[in-house]
């Protein structure tokens, strides 16, 4: 097993990586439960692949899960259903010193986690994430919100998780596209900060997304380990560190927004093309070699994912998208930050990019063959 902490002042927990971690759910968790009754969240596909596997070691441990089941898919982080969780929480009489399970993607992590933060001014929750783009990232840092019609993750708050358990198993009934789109965020560790290991994801990536054990577990320990120093430095992102973390995100959630955060466009998948987005646009500014921008953009193709925004078919130019980074939740004063690149591995923070001159790069991309 890999175990990777969270080294937060008061607040440090552990990521543990490994197979089987679901049915041995109680006795890993065994401390954070005092009540005979275990509140879980669940994704309702989810709940119906490794339910029964749960709730045998509750079983075994003498607890017994309550579930709350959520519909898949980006609608869930809504208002209506945190408000719906809430209250279900009430009536199961959770309280601050509580932990409530989340058993899902990165929908349900997030909802689940925004809904703990404001319990009762905030109890504990545990993360079981089942997706590997929320087993490596979206699990880990404390990130949790809800969507609104203006955009993705505007309501939300920091609360970190009591613990994460990462079952490598739950992975072996996602399907391909997930897996493909997961792998996006696997990549993007390898950008920000690590030239190493995004050769090594140019050399593995066909064995981790067939789940090729050894290959998947290194993954995801690896971008355990970069984001848990990155969080550890930056919790709450106000120095710049933990904004690394959003490299593709600016563009990507742009096209999230312009396709209606659905399954047309999936959160991972929208990161990718942002992330060659990104690369592009840091070869317009003569901030990385062209070369390496293909380089990243053959990376992204060989995962099996779409690297050209041109091929979205979106029907919008340049200007739209730039309209839907205006209400990044991370711009402020009119101004929008970009995470680019000066080289593979080197990412930083550019606050003084022209929306005019990105609206007029878009433009050329969409327009691309």
């Amino acid at each position: 097993m890999a175990v990777i902490n969270v080294g937060l002042a008061g607040r440090a927990y552990d990521v543990r990586i490994d197979g089987g971690l679901l049915g041995n759910f109680a006795q890993e968790a065994a401390k954070l439960f005092a009540k005979p009754v275990v509140p879980i969240v669940a994704d309702k596909t989810v709940h119906g692949h490794w339910a029964s596997k749960l709730e045998a070691s509750l079983n075994a441990a003498g607890k017994t899960p309550a579930w709350f089941l959520v519909e898949p898919g980006e609608s869930s982080k809504s208002w209506s259903q945190l408000q719906a969780l809430t209250d279900w929480l009430l009536a199961q009489g959770v309280d601050r010193n509580d932990n409530v399970v989340a058993l899902g993607g990165g929908v349900v992590g997030d909802l689940t986690g925004f809904a703990c933060a404001i319990l009762k001014r905030g109890c504990g929750f545990i993360q079981l994430p089942t997706t590997l783009l929320a087993q490596v990232d979206s699990s880990v840092g404390g990130k949790t919100a809800i969507n609104t019609g203006a955009g993705k993750n505007l309501i939300g708050a920091f609360h970190q998780p009591s613990l994460v358990l990462a079952d490598t198993d739950v992975l072996s009934t996602l399907p391909a596209r997930e897996m493909q789109a997961g792998y996006a965020e696997v990549i993007k560790y390898g950008l920000l900060g690590d030239f190493a290991f995004f050769e090594w994801c140019e050399a593995n990536g066909p064995k981790v997304l067939a789940g090729d054990t050894e290959a998947l577990t290194y993954a995801i320990e690896q971008s355990v380990a970069a984001k848990a120093r990155i969080v550890a430095e930056d919790e709450t992102e106000r120095s710049g560190r933990r904004a690394l973390l959003n490299l593709g995100h600016t563009f990507g959630h742009a096209l999230e927004a312009e396709t209606g955060f659905g399954e047309r466009l999936l959160h991972g998948e929208a990161v990718a093309i942002g992330m060659v987005l990104a690369a592009k646009y840091s070869a317009r500014l003569g901030k990385l070699e062209r070369q390496d921008a293909e380089r990243i953009t053959a990376a992204i193709k060989n995962a099996g994912m779409t690297a050209e925004v041109s091929k979205l078919g979106l029907g919008c130019d340049g200007a739209k998208l730039v309209d839907h980074m205006r209400h990044d939740k991370k711009a402020t004063g009119g101004t929008v930050p970009f995470l680019l690149l000066n080289a593979i591995g080197e990412a930083y923070l550019d606050k003084t990019v022209e929306l005019d001159d990105v609206a007029a790069f878009l433009n050329d991309e969409l327009g691309a063959a």
